[in-house]
């Protein structure tokens, strides 16, 4: 006689083990395809490293600019908030 319940006896000994391979090969896939892209991103780069590494500079200077601007902004407001709530409470 033949056993047909195998595979979900197999299943029930290893809960969950067909999604961890799965996750494997979705990371392993990741892994290649992003090498391969960056492999590609620098044989088709149009200028040298050099003006690359310079632009990256340069947009991280932006970025940082952006970004401490948006921070003191932020804290500007939350300050402005803090006051009037402060006033508010006084008032009552």
């Amino acid at each position: 006689m033949v056993n047909h319940n195998y595979e979900h006896e197999n299943d029930a000994r290893e809960p969950g083990g067909s999604w961890i391979v799965l996750l494997a090969g979705m990371l392993i896939g990741l892994l290649i395809g992003g090498l391969g892209g960056a492999l590609a991103m620098l044989l088709v780069a149009p200028q040298s490293g050099k003006k690359t590494r310079a632009k990256i500079r340069r947009q991280g200077r932006k970025l940082r600019e952006q970004a401490t601007d948006t921070v003191e902004d932020a804290v500007g407001q939350a300050q402005d908030k803090a006051r009037q709530i402060a006033h508010d409470v006084r008032k009552d």
